[in-house]
């Protein structure tokens, strides 16, 4: 310090100058960052722009006595709906709207009747424009799964959409920079069927069932609902009253049963089917060898065809009743007359003479 003193005193008028210079350097690079500092303190930090986000998201599903169906109180789990009432629907966080727009939110719900617990799971929301486009779809905007969801939306119309298995409700809905509630009435029931021959259950793979809409006695010819249905597995329905076809096999064992489907309840059908499995097979004696290559048939005493098959051992469910069986093997023919007793599997020869 004492040199650099030095050498300004001894420089004279330079030195002089040199003190200046650097005394205004000084002050320019001070002033500017105080200046700075007090224009940005006084004013906020500006919002980023960002995009709508995404929609919060809901739990995630997993899904009588021989004479007629019966009901239980409450669909069992994955259908099970707890025992709450007024549950209200989660208010999302406020959302800072993008670029300083307004937004809106439509926060959902569903339920199986008015006075019913909120519907907590299996639920489809479908959000679309209320307008069709160019080419006459309307374009979908949302799509959530949860339970009750919350969605961030701008100001405008929609057409809201919500599905829980065959049962759906549709409805306008007009947003506004606020909360709007929505609730809807979707009156689904349960239904589960199972086939018996006297007590014992037909396994899954041997029945399916076809269910109708109405009752079996109505006129008119009727596109089932739902063609095929396994044995066990619970499907949703509107309330109301519906007819199954069951079948057992692949011949005549048929049985049509009118049910009815109740709000909230989860309803059990098990259908009783008067039949039996027969074996049959082509011998040239008695207890021998079956025979292969035979054509079978199987026919009413009317003469009405209720099978036809090929092999040594066929196998075919048949109701009870009277029955011919008729086989063909190296361009003969032979028969045989026999009955089918309700839930008495049986084999059934037919000797080749």
């Amino acid at each position: 310090m004492t040199a650099w003193g030095h050498d300004l005193r001894t420089s004279g008028r330079s030195g002089r100058l040199a003190m200046m210079l650097a005394l205004a350097l000084l002050q320019a690079v001070a002033l500017p960052q105080t200046a700075s500092a007090q224009f940005f303190s006084d004013r906020p930090a500006p919002v980023p722009p960002g995009s709508i986000p995404d929609v919060p998201s809901g739990p995630a599903i997993s899904l009588a006595p021989p004479s007629g169906p019966a009901s239980t109180p409450l669909l069992p789990a994955p259908l099970t709906q707890p025992p709450v009432a007024n549950v209200a629907p989660p208010v999302p966080s406020p959302v800072q709207a993008p670029t300083g727009a307004a937004q809106g939110v439509l926060a959902l719900t569903a339920r199986y009747g008015k006075d019913m617990p909120v519907i907590n799971s299996g639920l489809v929301w479908r959000v679309y424009s209320d307008r069709p486009d160019e080419t006459g779809a309307f374009k979908l905007i949302r799509e959530d799964r949860g339970a009750t969801p919350n969605i961030v939306l701008p100001p405008g119309s929609y057409v809201v959409h919500v599905a829980l298995g065959l049962v759906s409700a549709v409805r306008p809905v007009t947003i506004k920079s606020e909360t709007d509630r929505e609730a809807f009435v979707l009156p689904a029931g349960g239904l589960r069927i199972e086939g018996r021959v006297g007590t014992s259950k037909i396994p899954q793979n041997q029945i399916s069932f076809s269910i109708y809409k109405g009752s079996q006695f109505e006129g008119g010819e009727r596109t089932p609902l739902l063609p095929s249905v396994p044995a066990g597995d619970v499907v949703l329905l509107q309330e109301g009253t519906y007819y199954i076809i069951s079948n057992y096999g692949d011949a005549n064992s048929v049985v049509r049963s009118d049910i009815r489907v109740q709000a909230s309840k989860l309803t059990d059908v098990t259908i009783t089917h008067r039949a039996a499995v027969i074996t049959m097979k082509l011998v040239s004696d008695k207890g021998g060898e079956a025979l292969a290559n035979t054509a079978w048939s199987v026919i009413t005493p009317a003469g009405d065809v209720i099978k036809e098959s090929i092999g040594a051992f066929p196998r075919v469910t048949l109701a009870e009743g009277e029955y011919r069986a008729i086989a063909k093997n190296e361009g003969k023919v032979f028969e045989r007359p026999f009955n089918v007793v309700n839930g008495v599997d049986g084999e059934i020869e037919v000797v080749a003479r």
